[in-house]
């Protein structure tokens, strides 16, 4: 059962781009959706902190323009004290938002850190910060790919946010029903903090796929087929993906969702016309 009476956020996420053309593309794409007044923005930190020093840049550039924005923190090749670093970095800027996660395993990887997984975190930064960040945790409708159950995901969602954090963001899905059930599941085991689906535009299909089947996100079979149909036909996909992700949103929005955040990969003009559809 989706119940609130807050005021619905809307949030897009960034990833930390590589190159000086990367930077200046994104800074124009983060001007085109500061017009649409969003609650906040966030930006990824690459499996195994790879990205820290990218990410801390774009999440200063954003900060610096006196827009809202949410750093990605994952536990994965993590120590309390590099945590504490890059923590205390933020408060010093004034940045007191948060998506914590645990991360993706970097292949290779032999010693993965001092947290196992993102409660640990979560209570790591209460302990040491206290109420100064507001914590955003991740969800998994479809339930994360690594989970042995859906009993056991549910009850590693329930722990993060036993450890204390304010809101979650789920991972992107096409399956309506996924999220509503999620809720409903979480929800019965004593959740209460709102639980904000995550959107994601379809532009290059090919990419949605691969990108799905790492993350666990079930592509409807029809959807398959019919974007697969149109080949190389670019025009037709886009138009097909805009007309499939806003009417999700719509039915989303209609059952009172607390709000939508948007996986951008760093591009405006899917986004900006899904949110002109729907009226936003």
């Amino acid at each position: 059962m989706i119940c609130t009476t807050q005021p619905r956020t809307f949030s897009f996420e960034f990833f930390p781009p590589r190159t000086p053309e990367g930077i200046a593309k994104l800074r124009a794409t983060r001007q085109q959706l500061a017009q649409l007044n969003p609650e906040f923005f966030s930006v990824t930190f690459g499996a195994g902190g790879v990205t820290r020093e990218r990410t801390l840049a774009a999440v200063l550039d954003i900060y610096h323009d006196g827009l809202a924005v949410a750093p990605h923190l994952s536990c994965i090749g993590s120590t309390q004290q590099s945590v504490r670093e890059i923590l205390n970095g933020y408060c010093q800027h004034g940045v007191c938002h948060l998506v914590v996660l645990r991360g993706d395993i970097p292949s290779g990887m032999v010693d993965i850190g001092e947290f196992r997984y993102a409660n640990e975190l979560v209570e790591f930064i209460r302990a040491e910060y206290g109420d100064h960040f507001h914590i955003e945790v991740a969800a998994y409708p479809e339930f994360h790919p690594q989970a042995r159950s859906a009993t056991e995901d549910l009850n590693h969602f329930v722990h993060k946010v036993n450890a204390g954090a304010n809101s979650a963001i789920t991972q992107y899905f096409f399956n309506a029903d996924a999220y509503f059930r999620f809720v409903d599941d979480v929800q019965a085991r004593g959740v209460t903090i709102p639980i904000v689906p995550g959107v994601m535009p379809i532009s290059n299909f090919a990419q949605l796929c691969r990108f799905s089947d790492m993350c666990g996100t079930e592509v409807p079979r029809w959807l398959r087929q019919r974007m697969q149909a149109y080949y190389d036909d670019t025009a037709s996909i886009r138009s097909l993906g805009l007309d499939v992700i806003t009417e999700l949103c719509a039915r989303l929005l209609d059952q009172g969702v607390p709000g939508l955040h948007f996986y951008t990969l760093n591009q405006a003009a899917l986004v900006s016309t899904i949110w002109q559809r729907l009226g936003l």
